[in-house]
């Protein structure tokens, strides 16, 4: 049953569509380069549109995994096409591993969360919307669906095993980057509840980490996701136009981020505290 006729699932007309249209999402991701403010995380501001950070961020993420999982499970009874390849499936199955982490467990074991804005949530649940259409129908029935299909477009188990554990590294390392920011938040939540039993006036406290891969860059996280989607695209091949579009959509969406998070801790610790550490890309910036 399709909950929005022709558009979810997408037909194939739609499809390529919705496809050229996510294409072209860095033009607007680059609008970032010409605003500072951004609503959620440690530059979030006051405001009646925030909405809770753990509220806001599991209901903008949970949208993509179970987009994908639909359109898996309806659109290739559509096409007449019974059983998928295993590829098709170990595809699907890794964005659903990470966004499980992302979605679910990610809100529910931070210590603390940021409110972030409905304009930056609402944002999120657009490009997880268009991100899961674009790959869900891919894999489910408008890329390769049968073996013969993946052996024509020079495919390899070689070359998915590549990929597969280049996703792994970065899923890995993004999860023990997100593990140290965490504890430096339980830090704090100890230094303000001690502060507290004091009667003291508790004030906002921020570190630079330092732990793990803090030692020579600001945002490891961000950088070692998108290692993990390179990973992704080398796995499902150079002829998965979806795949290659989500990891460009997201460096397009997070680079900016990181600049203005580089200036930021530079204006907020200064110079000598991140001196010796890239921003994002190791070696380059």
């Amino acid at each position: 049953m399709a909950i929005i006729q022709d558009w979810l699932p997408a037909s194939r007309e739609n499809y390529e569509k919705i496809l050229f249209w996510w294409q072209l999402y860095p033009l607007l991701a680059s609008f970032q380069w010409f605003v500072s403010w951004y609503g959620m995380g440690k530059t979030s501001v006051q405001s009646k549109f925030n909405i809770p950070g753990r509220i806001a961020w599991m209901t903008m993420e949970v949208p993509g995994f179970t987009t994908l999982l639909y359109i898996m499970s309806t659109l290739p009874a559509q096409h007449g096409i019974t059983d998928l390849p295993w590829q098709n499936k170990v595809l699907a199955g890794l964005f659903v591993i990470h966004y499980t982490y992302r979605a679910v467990i990610f809100p529910i074991i931070q210590p603390s969360m940021s409110p972030i804005h409905v304009l930056v949530w609402f944002n999120a649940i657009i490009f997880q919307v268009c991100n899961a259409t674009c790959l869900g129908s891919w894999l489910a029935a408008y890329g390769p669906t049968t073996q013969e299909d993946w052996k024509a477009q020079n495919w390899s188990v070689l070359q998915f095993s590549i990929g597969l554990v280049i996703f792994y590294v970065g899923l890995t390392a993004n999860y023990f980057s997100d593990e140290e920011l965490r504890e430096i938040r339980r830090g704090e939540l100890r230094r303000q509840a001690k502060l507290r039993q004091q009667g003291r006036t508790v004030d906002k406290h921020y570190e630079v980490p330092q732990n793990g891969l803090f030692k020579y860059m600001l945002y490891p996280h961000y950088f070692m996701e998108w290692i993990e989607w390179l990973g992704y695209w080398i796995a499902a091949g150079g002829a998965c136009t979806p795949a290659r579009s989500f990891l460009v959509n997201e460096f397009f969406a997070m680079l900016p981020r990181a600049v203005s998070g580089g200036k930021w801790y530079k204006e907020k610790f200064g110079e000598d505290k991140i001196k010796g550490k890239y921003v994002i890309i190791p070696g380059i910036y």
